[in-house]
């Protein structure tokens, strides 16, 4: 457990979080919870296996169509979610944003909709404008920090607008629900019966609180009549993005090969990083007990936060049903966004999201990133309620 207990620095490391916080805040050396990735460092093991590689030496181009890779998945997900996907299916990416990217270009035409449910990972914005599609926002029923679908006004939106691609990502970011078996049933019923594609980003699905269920959008693959894909990677559950390397979901044969001829042929990405290789069949395989740790690590440190906003009762917090990231509510607050963040970065030294880069359903939102050691917690939480109580004051 020390891996989650110990705060270490990451300033040095070309860390996007740390080194260049300046980029989207304007002030150096701010204590960040920002983008999300963790402040912990790969499981022992990973390293290990990573060092004996270095000691090797060989780094030259590096095969990923094998079992020993594909199987890592496979595994990783009947254990995980007991969801039986074919070793076959299993693609390698460079990041789960290529893949929605080249998806986007495979399963629907220039100018068709794509809809995903508000707010939303940012990423999503550019990938889809960027490929001359239009974005079809949706946004989740907000009942007292509780966020469901309101399927009835999704049937009207498919009905009227006649989407493409339904692009899910779930558990979702930034509200972090995990959609039921009854959400996920009823909006594969809709792209069913109007012909809609489903994407499905579920890169935060190893990070939940105790007893939620994450199912895999391909564990309703008898129901499911359209076009679907899975996008995830280790790397936001392992803190690995710097190795490189995500991977996709493919049950349908021809698609599959299709999205590999763009990566291999078009792109000429046919290589994966031997690094990215290596940590992503450990991880997979040797390495379940370690996101045990890091599911603890979070609860604590939501617990934590918690405990801190509800001093003031303006503030509206519920800990959310998986991922790291908290999404708090201070439209109980008497100022603005552009008031408290002005605050809280030149006076409290501190970097927090504000919710509006989500979409507008944000613009009264924090998003608050809670992977690091709870000392990291607790101080930027700290430092959060002193720029309110400095507000407060003047």
């Amino acid at each position: 457990m020390s891996n989650f207990k110990e705060q270490r620095s990451r300033y040095g490391t070309y860390s996007t979080q740390w080194d260049y916080v300046q980029d989207r805040f304007g002030e150096k050396e701010l204590l960040p919870f920002s983008i999300s990735d963790t402040d912990f460092m790969i499981p022992d093991g990973t390293i290990d296996i990573l060092e004996k590689a270095v000691t090797r030496g060989f780094f030259g181009y590096t095969r990923w169509n094998h079992l020993d890779y594909k199987e890592s998945i496979s595994h990783w997900f009947q254990e995980e979610f007991a969801c039986k996907i074919e070793p076959e299916w299993c693609v390698y990416s460079p990041s789960v944003i290529y893949s929605l990217s080249v998806c986007i270009q495979l399963l629907s035409q220039t100018n068709d909709k794509i809809v995903t449910f508000t707010p939303c990972y940012d990423a999503f914005f550019n990938c889809i404008s960027g490929n001359k599609r239009e974005l079809v926002t949706f946004s989740l029923t907000n009942h007292d920090e509780q966020f469901t679908i309101d399927f009835v006004e999704l049937e009207k939106v498919f009905a009227d607008v006649k989407p493409a691609i339904f692009l899910l990502c779930n558990p979702h970011n930034p509200t972090g629900r995990v959609f039921t078996k009854e959400e996920l049933t009823q909006l594969i019923s809709l792209c069913n019966q109007y012909q809609v594609t489903i994407i499905s980003d579920e890169i935060h699905m190893d990070v939940r609180r105790p007893g939620k269920k994450h199912l895999p959008i391909v564990t309703f693959m008898n129901q499911i009549e359209v076009p679907v894909v899975l996008l995830s990677s280790a790397s936001k559950t392992f803190n690995s993005p710097g190795l490189g390397g995500s991977y996709a979901v493919f049950p349908e044969g021809a698609l599959r090969e299709s999205f590999l001829s763009i990566l291999k042929g078009r792109d000429g990405l046919s290589s994966i990083p031997y690094p990215a290789l290596l940590a992503t069949m450990d991880c997979y395989n040797n390495q379940k007990n370690w996101v045990a740790d890091l599911n603890r690590t979070i609860d604590e440190n939501f617990a934590e936060l918690k405990k801190m906003l509800d001093t003031d009762p303006r503030i509206r917090f519920v800990i959310p049903e998986a991922t790291y990231l908290g999404w708090i509510n201070i439209e109980g607050l008497p100022y603005s966004m552009e008031e408290l963040q002005t605050v809280l970065v030149k006076r409290e030294k501190v970097a927090i999201m504000k919710g509006a880069t989500y979409g507008t359903e944000g613009t009264n939102y924090l998003r608050f990133n809670l992977g690091a050691p709870k000392e990291k917690i607790i101080d930027g939480a700290k430092r959060l309620m002193n720029a309110i109580s400095y507000l407060d004051e003047h």
